[in-house]
This record gives C-alpha cells, sequence and structure tokens, in this order.
C-alpha cells in the first residue's frame, strides 16, 4: 500500500516542478530588456506631447468632419508612439486585490 502512495507522490511532485523549471529555462534564455529611454527618443516625446497640446488647444469648431478625423488618428498614433517609447509598469486587477487586502490585513 505505500509504494503506490509513493508513486503517486512522486508524480504529483514532477508534475508541478517541471513546468516551473522549463517556463524558468526558457526566460532564463532571453537577454534583459533594459528600459532606459535614448535622448533622441526623449526628445521625439517632448515634441510629441507638444503637438499633443496643440490640437487640444485648437478650435476644432471650424473643422471639417475630414479635417477632425485626421487629428482623431494624428493623436491617436502620437500616444501609441508614446506608449512605445516609455514602455511603462502595467499592474492586473487580481494583483491590486491581493496588494489592498495585504495592506488591510496588516
Amino acid at each position: 500500500m505505500k509504494k503506490p502512495i509513493l508513486w503517486i507522490s512522486v508524480a504529483v511532485l514532477l508534475i508541478t516542478f517541471i513546468p516551473s523549471i522549463q517556463s524558468h529555462a526558457a526566460t532564463a534564455a532571453k537577454p534583459a530588456k533594459t528600459n532606459t529611454i535614448s535622448a533622441s527618443d526623449a526628445a521625439e516625446a517632448k515634441a510629441l506631447f507638444a503637438r499633443l497640446d496643440e490640437i487640444k488647444a485648437m478650435d476644432k469648431s471650424r473643422l471639417s468632419s475630414s479635417e477632425k478625423k485626421n487629428l482623431r488618428k494624428e493623436v491617436r498614433a502620437s500616444r501609441e508612439r508614446i506608449n512605445d517609447i516609455g514602455g511603462g509598469v502595467y499592474v492586473s486587477v487580481g494583483a491590486i486585490i491581493i496588494i489592498l487586502l495585504i495592506i488591510l490585513l496588516l
């Protein structure tokens, strides 16, 4: 009776730890990504922010619908480019809930 329990426990441990070992090996092979911004990227982001401020300050009531559409496309493209340059830190909702629970318990 002891041998089947032993084999089942060994199988459960192998199933548990082998995927984590494989995922660790896959992530260890990738080079670490640095999150530094070069001077040219910083200058480009500053220019994009200035253009977004110009668009925000514009009087859009006198523009035609096609001009408004082009401005919306330009704003979306600028925001996407700024996000690509800056990267950012993303926190999931589950992580926020766990952090709040830990804070409340302490």
